[in-house]
């Protein structure tokens, strides 16, 4: 697991005050999953780490899932995130590349869900609004963004690690979470209810 840890670095951002909170941001993948995790306090948004869980050295499928599921525990025991935001998957034509993509968002709200951590979803486009005002904004410009926001200055060697931050910052942008686009859910029979069809 490569990872960036950055101390320092604010944001002020037009929120309402709010108490503390830690959000970890998903950028599911089956070759590299991204990663960021903020906190939240008052105003004030702080980058506390940021990298990437690399898979694509492992050829069983069942393994990278083992892997996302230890490594998102193991991100979650050192943070103690108060709620996961995650990246859905997008919608396109390969069939097998999407149930991929959805086990491994599922391992990683498996994760979360264990440990009663509320999760939420946000669709690519919204995501890139939210952090570039451009719902087409490319992954560069994402990037791009976050370093300007968040103040830091080191870039990741991959910018799966940028995109799991922005899922981050863009649930940290929203007022109203049940009225923004995000569905969300705080434990299994929730989550179960709204994805049967999911679970044939």
């Amino acid at each position: 697991m490569l990872s960036i840890k950055v101390r320092s670095g604010k944001y002020l951002c037009e929120m309402a005050a709010a108490k503390e909170r830690i959000i970890l941001g998903i950028d599911p993948g089956t070759a590299v999953l991204g990663y960021g995790l903020v906190k939240e306090q008052g105003n004030q948004i702080t980058l506390l780490s940021l990298g990437v869980i690399k898979l694509g050295h492992l050829t069983d499928h069942g393994l990278k899932l083992q892997r996302i599921f230890r490594k998102t525990t193991s991100l979650i025991e050192e943070y103690q995130p108060d709620c996961m935001a995650l990246e859905s998957p997008f919608y396109g034509k390969n069939i097998q590349v999407m149930l991929k993509l959805g086990r491994a968002q599922g391992v990683a709200m498996a994760a979360a869900l264990a440990r009663d951590i509320p999760i939420f979803e946000y669709a690519p486009r919204k995501i890139k609004q939210s952090v570039t005002g451009n719902g087409n904004a490319t992954k560069e410009q994402v990037a791009a963004m976050l370093k300007t926001l968040l103040k830091f200055d080191e870039s990741p060697q991959f910018l799966d690690a940028t995109d799991g931050l922005a899922v981050a910052v863009c649930h940290s942008f929203q007022r109203n979470p049940a009225g923004s686009g995000a569905k969300s859910y705080s434990g299994w029979e929730a989550f179960v209810k709204d994805n049967g069809q999911r679970l044939k």
